[in-house]
């Protein structure tokens, strides 16, 4: 009797242990438009609120070309994509009814391409935003911070500086292509509630 007791504890402890955060990568999209950095933030999936593209490792791919696919698929861009990320978060995505831990990692991508058509085009909405209008809408602090972190100035010479900008001079993005909104935006419905972040 108390060996079974014991065997049936240890089972359950072992079911509802903790399981190790599983690995996502995700994108900051970004540009620079007259000296202003402003990223590119999609709507989750499941909650509507305001995350940066991410998803799973691919196959084939680096953690950075996998970033880079998750912002075309999801936010419907394409770009330079830094081979580190700029840091990493963690966070939960629900499987039925038990959240999983997942982290995270986060790569800057210099847009340079941005798709009227994309495959989750009917399922996201996304929005350019200036850093300060971003840390008011990501729905994790720890996503300001990283977003905060890009717009410093060492960190966005950094990118321009790998992505050659000091050597190239590239195009300037035409202004009409973002439609940036620094100012009165209407977040969607439903941004207030329990904090669940899943994509």
């Amino acid at each position: 009797m108390l060996r079974r007791m014991i065997v049936s504890l240890r089972y359950t402890l072992r079911r509802h242990a903790p399981s190790a955060p599983q690995r996502q990568v995700g994108a900051i999209p970004y540009a620079v438009v007259d000296g202003q950095v402003a990223v590119l933030l999609v709507t989750s999936r499941r909650t509507g609120r305001w995350i940066f593209p991410k998803g799973g490792l691919m196959t084939g791919l680096t953690p950075a070309e996998a970033a880079a696919r998750e912002a075309f698929e999801e936010a419907g861009v394409e770009g330079e994509v830094a081979p580190l990320p700029l840091g990493a978060y963690g966070s939960f995505k629900r499987r039925g009814l038990r959240p999983l831990p997942i982290e995270v990692e986060l790569y800057p991508l210099r847009v340079t391409q941005q798709h009227e058509d994309w495959p989750e085009k009917r399922q996201r909405r996304r929005h350019w935003a200036s850093l300060n209008e971003a840390r008011k809408l990501l729905s994790e602090p720890r996503l300001a911070e990283l977003a905060l972190m890009l717009g410093a100035g060492r960190k966005i010479r950094a990118c321009e500086e790998f992505f050659g900008a000091g050597e190239r001079a590239p195009r300037p993005p035409p202004r009409n292509l973002f439609r940036l909104r620094f100012t009165n935006f209407d977040p969607p419905q439903g941004e207030g509630g329990d904090k669940e972040v899943t994509d």
